[in-house]
């Protein structure tokens, strides 16, 4: 498992020569056939040295490291006058990040401990003496900025308050950073994370936990480190698709949410499993979690997960929204998640309703592709909510400036009528293995009372039957849409992002292909039905398997379905009313943290069980434990 090694014993990890070519310009990686443990390692080692090598090759003659060239350095132990030189250089006048700016000089500061000159290494303290960073609002931003608190006072133990930014001392820091952590630690084991399967925010928190096992003094926070990262991994595994990272998630983004590869997180997929390529330039962060890579070791179980899979099978899982601070009764509200995988296709949703108002995804289908990049591999519909209110539920700013200040912050899509991305008050969903129903009852004088259903240009076989459904399939999956109200179809804009020299962030729209269901109407309804093409004789014969289905619905006075679905559960779902499956309805104030043939674990429990055939993995939070165990 994970333990700590000198900076001279990581230097030795990382002695690989350079790839010939990165792996997100090449083929689609395959997991090896050689399964024994120690060809595992070495050939996670090398993906490790991949970004290490390939980030030390971008390093330009006569011109100035970039902070992820210094850092590699450091790893490889190279030119240390250089990098002393370039740490001082860099904090002159240290760049504004916040917690984004800590966490790696806390990695700078831990790796050049035996390396750095004095002065670089004065500067170093210096800085944290001087730049204040700022604490954030998200889940993310707190675990980036406690964990690097936290490494950093155990690192300058015993110093008064005024060697530090917020006049606290070493043990105050050290104290108040230890708190949260564990506060938050129990929050994620008991109830759910909130952030629950970022495309993008993984990194802030694998790579915290992983700099914590690495480097922290406490046995105890290691162990917490390291049992917090197999619990974001198992979580990963259990929610791709070769790799791929499903659907819903809090946190996504106008790129992520129609191409599902095109994300942070499958930098991780093909670092810890090597089943998909990873994204252009390692994420950008890869370095970040490559630098200290070694100190972790996948557990066999969880790599399973991801990569050997037998069957179909549900996952559900209990995460929870954002904190809420205004126009609600509940702090947290509980977001009950489910999937379905098959080995063609993946659906997930969870029960609708608002998670996190800018960038949450509630509910698709994604099929499966031999190489996933560049390709729209879903199908989803949305109520693409803007509202002064919501926003004011889950940030603390001045409302007049919180819409407005979106798009120069990065999300350039909230305040736009086609956009793909958002939770509303005004959605319920209901999925049944994979049939999904979404329900819309929009309120008059809503801003955007319309639905958009996402059409992909990878779609073929695009069929609008008199009956009212549109079928097409995607890769080896048959799809069948069902809009409940009239549409239209419009042309779809995507996001470019521009360079920009003023600061912020500058979008162009482009035209990507895709195609966009617009539905005018604030009562309304979406069904999607999911199938295996090999299940059917031909692509027709699907067609009349769906047009056979028993199914009525209504709008007025509250939108209602009642289905059999393809796999012949009679369904009957009403807006704001419990889902009915075969006559019982479904309680969603009995789900547990995880149900499945892989996670299990009860909701408050603080333990997770991770299993796959003969492997099972106990992380139990409440004594620090890991227990392996290998059934008979």
């Amino acid at each position: 498992m994970k333990m700590i090694l000198a900076c001279l014993a990581l230097a030795t990890a990382f002695s690989t020569p350079a790839a010939a070519q990165p792996s997100f310009t090449g083929p689609v990686p395959t997991p090896p056939a050689d399964t024994r443990a120690d060809t595992l390692r070495r050939a996670y080692l090398a993906r490790v040295n991949e970004v290490i090598d390939t980030t030390l090759a971008a390093v330009a003659p006569g011109q100035p490291l970039s902070r992820e060239q210094l850092l590699a350095k450091l790893v490889r132990h190279q030119d240390a006058a250089q990098v002393s030189q370039r740490v001082l250089e860099l904090l002159r006048e240290p760049q504004s990040g916040d917690m984004f700016w800590m966490f790696p000089w806390t990695a700078i500061a831990y790796l050049g401990r035996d390396q750095l000159s004095p002065a670089a290494r004065a500067a170093i303290r210096e800085a944290w003496r001087t730049y204040f960073p700022l604490r954030g609002d998200t889940e993310n931003h707190w675990a980036m900025y406690y964990s690097s608190l936290y490494l950093m006072a155990e690192l300058y133990p015993d110093e008064p308050g005024e060697t530090w930014f917020n006049g606290k001392s070493s043990a105050e820091n050290l104290a108040e950073a230890r708190g949260y952590l564990i506060h938050w630690l129990d929050l994620s084991t008991t109830i759910g994370q909130g952030e629950f399967n970022p495309t993008h925010y993984i990194g802030e928190y694998a790579i915290p936990m992983l700099y914590l096992a690495a480097w922290a003094k406490d046995p105890a926070m290691r162990q917490r480190g390291q049992m917090k990262l197999d619990w974001l991994m198992a979580d990963l595994a259990a929610s791709t698709l070769h790799g791929v990272l499903l659907g819903p998630n809090a946190r996504t983004d106008d790129t992520s949410v129609i191409e599902h590869w095109n994300g942070l997180v499958s930098y991780f997929s093909w670092t810890m499993f090597g089943n998909t390529p990873p994204p252009a330039n390692y994420g950008g962060w890869g370095v970040y979690f490559a630098l200290a890579a070694e100190n972790y070791q996948l557990p066999e179980v969880i790599r399973r997960i991801a990569v050997d899979r037998a069957g179909d099978y549900v996952q559900r899982d209990l995460k929870r929204s954002r904190q809420r601070w205004r126009y609600s009764d509940v702090a947290m509200a509980p977001i009950c998640k489910t999937s379905y995988r098959r080995r063609d296709y993946a659906v997930g949703s969870y029960q609708g309703g608002l998670a996190d108002p800018i960038q949450t995804h509630v509910w698709d289908v994604t099929w499966a592709v031999p190489d996933p990049r560049g390709v729209h591999n879903t199908m989803f519909s949305v109520h693409p909510l803007s509202s002064d209110q919501v926003m004011q539920t889950y940030f603390t700013e001045l409302p007049d400036a919180m819409i407005d200040g979106l798009a120069s912050a990065g999300k350039p899509s909230y305040d736009v009528p086609d956009k793909l991305l958002g939770c509303s008050p005004f959605e319920q969903v209901f999925q049944d293995l994979d049939t999904v129903i979404a329900l819309y009852d929009i309120p008059a004088g809503t801003r955007f009372p319309h639905i958009n259903g996402f059409f992909s240009r990878d779609l073929v076989n695009v069929t609008e039957d008199p009956s009212g459904w549109i079928f097409a399939r995607g890769g080896n999956t048959y799809l069948a849409y069902r809009p409940l109200a009239g549409y239209e179809w419009q042309q779809r804009l995507g996001y470019r992002h521009l360079p920009s020299t003023g600061g912020g962030y500058k979008w162009e729209r482009v035209d990507q292909g895709d195609k966009l269901l617009y539905s005018p109407h604030r009562q309304n309804g979406t069904i999607v039905q999911a199938a295996s093409a090999s299940e059917f004789k031909s692509f027709a014969d699907f067609q009349a398997a769906i047009n056979a289905l028993p199914l009525t619905f209504q709008l007025s006075p509250t939108p209602a379905v009642k289905m059999t679905t393809l796999r012949g559960r009679r369904v009957a779902f009403t807006y704001g009313q419990a889902p009915v499956v075969d006559g019982a309805p479904l309680d969603y104030t009995r789900w547990k943290l995880f149900e499945g043939p892989h996670l299990n674990a009860e909701k408050g429990s603080r333990q997770l069980t991770i299993t796959h055939d003969r492997l099972t993995r106990v992380l139990d939070f409440n004594t620090l434990t890991i227990t392996d165990q290998v059934n008979e």
